[in-house]
């Protein structure tokens, strides 16, 4: 597995912080130029993400039968779309075609989504808070490569993605039962090297040099620090 992969297995000798959204620190404005794939790239991996986030928080609603829950989920589903057309939108006025600029993605995005849909919908609430959540982080370190266009996304991503009330029905689900928080805990780490290889996927190269590799790592550690965060406010170890 890769370098950055394997650090984060070691025992807690640092700590990884992450700051808020709107202050991510100076890791994660590594300078990716060389690394980060072509703009049109970007753009239609990032869109096809929020809209497959946007898919799999629809489908939840229709498993759910609190109405409380169902009305959280739908605005969590409701921020995800909304992401999506933002980038659809941005893709649009750059004079492309968001079909053809998404379609490429389909496919391995989709098989993704299916690795990590749990068997039961806690499960996979979990899966979308937890992949959102580091795949959104690590779209905002690559859009300081693309200029205005990336400054753009980056105010995309940064919008509110209203999924504390996602965190707070895995909470309450935690607190009934301990064996929940035993199985959630997994799942979790389960789901963090699915969610990397679609990061490390998404760089230019297939195979990074050393040198790239020693370029990349304070993001990855940053994601890491991100996912030790999420998985703690909700009385998860990571």
């Amino acid at each position: 597995m890769f370098e950055w992969f394997r650090r984060r297995q070691r025992p807690v000798g640092r700590t990884l912080q992450l700051r808020s959204r709107g202050d991510l620190g100076e890791a994660m404005r590594v300078d990716f130029a060389e690394l980060a794939p072509d703009i049109d790239t970007f753009l239609g991996q990032a869109a096809y993400l929020q809209l497959g986030f946007f898919e799999t928080l629809s489908e939840l609603i229709a498993l759910t039968p609190e109405l409380a829950e169902k009305e959280s989920l739908s605005r969590a589903a409701g921020a995800a779309l909304i992401k999506h057309q933002e980038l659809v939108a941005v893709i649009r006025e750059r004079g492309g075609d968001p079909t053809q600029l998404m379609l490429p993605f389909r496919e391995s995005l989709d098989a993704f989504r299916r690795n990590t849909h749990g068997v039961r919908p806690q499960e996979t609430m979990l899966t979308v808070h937890i992949t959102a959540g580091l795949l959104d982080d690590f779209y905002l370190a690559l859009s300081s490569s693309y200029g205005d266009t990336g400054r753009r996304v980056a105010r995309i991503l940064r919008a509110d993605d209203d999924r504390q009330a996602i965190v707070d029905i895995l909470v309450a689900t935690i607190d009934s039962d301990e064996e929940w928080r035993w199985l959630l805990a997994l799942w979790g780490r389960r789901l963090v090297g699915d969610t990397l290889l679609v990061a490390r996927a998404a760089l230019r190269h297939g195979h990074l040099d050393r040198a790239e590799e020693a370029k990349v790592e304070p993001v990855f550690s940053e994601l890491m620090g991100a996912h030790a965060r999420r998985m703690d406010a909700m009385g998860l170890a990571a």
